[in-house]
């Protein structure tokens, strides 16, 4: 096997050359072999020296084809050793458009039989993508990089850095289209991905945001029903997600007149501004629909209750009755504190127990839905906040001019 040295700054890529090119020719014998490999590696010597760095890579890439296809032929190492001096092409152009031609010829190869060495062809594809000095080349690399996992059933490989998508989007500067294909092609690879029912919640969430509802949207917005339907099922399925912003959604909203999907609408906005009698009464009329869907019901009226009880610390000011947490979640006398306790463990309530006047005294809640009103809450509470302090700086200002000009008055009459 043929070890590629790096011995000066264009001999890998001669390297690269000729040991593909033998490979390839290996089963044709010396006569015919020999004259081929020396063409090509001529051919690759006048493409470096005319600096023809896209005919460059369209030869290398072509020699190198016999191991893609085969990749069994060399080592895994070899085999990316090979792939990322072809790689190192972009760093050599003279223009951003010749390093997204090279880019795009790369990534025509690598997403080629995609099942084959999957996590190989990713860690290429991030290789590449760091050589990239383009936005548009990186989000580009990105997007054929979740082809080569979801195709190749490689998510572990690329879910790590799902984390940085904020930063990413920032960064390319892609526009709302390419950014609702990337959320949902996310979308689609945490589906079914164990332990990542939150992100797959995040990413549904992310993808059906940009659609505004404005008249672009009309046409592409229908599309968008399936993954609607997916995120009402994550968040009342969900034992740890009390507030969303579904309910606000034109991609969402448009399931509240749908025949097919108008109950699931409904579902959801029993969760979020109802209480548990709604939901009850909702499961009475509609039991098959919730396993349907895969809702448990009992796990429904756990996660009803605790929403009840969110709607009550919304509603009451500041203080509840444990005869009104009874009522609203239906349960004895003895349980009120156990799901008080529940409530503070998933950090959505924070209380004080009053066991002698039977009430809570509530000091933080979640809001199950935060829009606009919710906005202007906050804002009403930190204007109130801002003249609090406001006032308590003059009270103390006021203070120390008066006690300065009781201290120059007996300095006055010590004199």
């Amino acid at each position: 096997m043929a070890t590629i040295v790096n011995t000066t700054e264009e001999e890998p890529m001669l390297a690269v050359v000729r040991f593909t090119a033998e490979l390839a020719w290996a089963d044709a014998g010396p006569e015919v072999a020999d004259p081929e490999v020396t063409r090509l590696c001529l051919e690759a010597q006048e493409h470096i020296l005319a600096g023809r760095w896209l005919d460059m890579a369209s030869l290398m890439l072509a020699s190198a084809d016999l191991l893609l296809t085969s990749p069994s032929r060399v080592p895994d190492k070899d085999l990316e050793c090979i792939l990322s001096v072809i790689c190192s092409l972009v760093t050599k152009v003279g223009s951003e458009d010749e390093a997204l031609q090279i880019t795009e010829l790369i990534c025509a190869k690598l997403t080629q039989q995609p099942d084959d060495k999957p996590a190989l062809r990713l860690k290429v594809l991030f290789s590449l993508y760091n050589l990239l000095p383009s936005p548009y080349g990186k989000a580009f690399v990105y997007k054929k990089a979740l082809e080569i996992a979801t195709a190749g059933k490689a998510a572990e490989c690329i879910i790590p850095s799902f984390k940085n998508i904020d930063s990413f989007v920032s960064e390319w500067g892609i526009g709302n289209l390419e950014q609702r294909e990337l959320y949902l092609a996310i979308a689609r690879i945490l589906k079914d991905h164990k332990g990542m029912a939150k992100e797959y919640f995040n990413f549904l969430n992310k993808y059906l945001a940009t659609f505004k509802g404005s008249d672009d949207d009309s046409a592409t917005i229908g599309d968008a029903k399936e993954e609607a339907v997916a995120a009402i099922v994550e968040f009342v399925k969900s034992s740890t997600l009390f507030q969303c912003d579904l309910l606000n959604m034109p991609s969402v909203a448009q399931l509240e007149k749908d025949e097919k999907y108008q109950l699931v609408y409904e579902l959801l906005k029993i969760f979020l501004t109802k209480r548990l009698d709604s939901y009850l009464e909702f499961q009475t009329a509609n039991s098959a629909l919730l396993k349907d869907y895969g809702l448990v019901h009992e796990e429904c009226i756990t996660k009803m209750r605790l929403m009840s009880l969110l709607d009550l610390s919304s509603r009451c000011s500041g203080e509840i009755p444990y005869s009104a947490i009874i009522e609203a979640l239906q349960i004895n006398d003895d349980e009120v504190e156990q799901w008080i306790v529940k409530a503070i463990a998933f950090k959505i309530l924070d209380c004080r127990v009053d066991q002698l006047n039977q009430t809570i005294i509530v000091s933080r809640h979640t809001e199950r839905i935060f829009g606009m009103p919710q906005w202007q809450g906050l804002r009403t509470k930190l204007g109130v906040w801002r003249g609090n302090i406001a006032s308590a700086i003059n009270t103390i200002r006021a203070n120390k001019v008066s006690e300065e000009g009781t201290q120059g008055m007996q300095g006055l009459m010590i004199r």
